[in-house]
């Protein structure tokens, strides 16, 4: 391990087209769409994408038009959706880009349809409808509006409805049902318009727990990166680690204490050694004094608060160099810790870890 080595993200491609292919065994009947909103959760967004497509998956997802559209500069030409954008953002681009626009309200589908005037095409279109989340999508009681008004419209072409599943990661919630059967009024009214679009309700959780509601298309999120929403036995793979290196040791003495705060004091004398990553790269601050990382074949404790730029490890009376790698979290193989357990220390979930990654100061590569 060179001994420059700063903060390294490291992403696991053969992981991930693992986990696409799992994925997509466990909805044999429905298409699979790949879910690469921001920036593929820290992964990278264009190579998760060709990684995934290659695997098996036919679609795409982002969150924001900008999003879609880097993943079609990129030359991705499956269908992409996004689905979170201002009102007011020029949809042309995204039309012209044979982008599919997510439509959840009257005011944006006309929207739409000004723009695909302008793009002189039609505008590839998801209806949402909102069936508990309340969060995007349409009101059930302007739902028959919205989809009367979309099956009329000459602008656009009607290609799913939709919606998002609330508590899909308890797998015993009511509102889980309830959703569905939403969903499924929803869905009878389009028909009723004289719609015939295609039906996608399932995120990663309700994938894996609800084989009833993966319809046509299923959009796994962070499953794809190896990360369980409902801590099942399916055999993900962790698609990132996160690295570093031993930038100096020193011998401390007892009674010495380390970093702000002297919130840790050195009972007997000890070895530390200094790793230059902190919470400017990643590492949350509030995993002082309550982390570890594997350093020489040994889990190890962070001592004293994590710095902006640093951290510093306990190595008691090992011998440590400079440049000896650092593991900050993996697939907790080799006995690192994961982002699990560094989400689970801080009271979070490991999306917020992983997206965390994304960082200019964060070298990525890819395998």
């Amino acid at each position: 391990m060179a001994a420059h080595l700063h903060a390294e993200v490291r992403v696991d491609l053969d992981a991930l087209r693992h986990n696409v292919g799992l994925l997509a065994a466990l909805a044999p009947g429905a298409a699979t769409m790949a879910v690469v909103k921001a920036d593929g959760y820290g992964h990278g967004a264009v190579e998760v994408a060709r990684a995934a497509v290659a695997a098996g998956a036919s679609w795409l997802g982002a969150a924001s038009l900008s999003e879609a559209l880097v993943l079609r500069r990129a030359g991705l030409e499956v269908p992409v959706l996004c689905w979170l954008d201002p009102v007011s953002v020029d949809y042309s681009a995204g039309i012209s880009a044979g982008i599919d626009l997510s439509v959840s309200s009257v005011r944006r589908l006309e929207a739409v349809q000004a723009a695909a005037r302008v793009a002189k095409r039609r505008a590839r279109v998801h209806l949402k409808i909102d069936t508990g989340l309340s969060r995007n999508g349409c009101r059930p009681e302007d739902w028959a509006d919205l989809v009367r008004r979309a099956a009329k419209a000459p602008e656009v072409e009607v290609v799913a409805v939709w919606s998002h599943l609330a508590c899909a990661d308890e797998p015993g919630h009511p509102a889980n049902d309830l959703q569905a059967a939403r969903f499924a009024d929803a869905y009878a009214q389009a028909r009723d318009a004289g719609l015939e679009p295609l039906r996608h309700l399932c995120n990663s959780a309700g994938l894996l727990t609800r084989p009833d509601l993966h319809f046509d298309i299923v959009r796994p999120g962070i499953a794809l990166y190896g990360l369980d929403p409902v801590s099942g036995a399916v055999d993900l793979r962790p698609v990132m680690s996160f690295h570093s290196s031993v930038a100096l040791t020193k011998r401390v003495s007892a009674g010495d204490s380390v970093s702000y705060g002297f919130t840790w004091t050195t009972k007997t004398d000890t070895t530390v050694a200094l790793v230059p990553v902190g919470y400017a790269d990643g590492v949350p601050r509030g995993l002082s004094n309550r982390m570890h990382v594997l350093l020489r074949g040994r889990r190890r404790p962070v001592v004293g608060r994590v710095c902006m730029d640093q951290i510093v490890v306990d190595c008691g009376d090992d011998v440590v160099e400079e440049g000896d790698e650092v593991v900050l979290f993996g697939s907790g193989e080799r006995g690192e810790p994961t982002a699990r357990e560094w989400a689970d220390t801080l009271g979070t979930i490991d999306y917020e870890i992983v997206t965390g990654m994304y960082r200019a100061r964060v070298h990525r590569t890819f395998r």
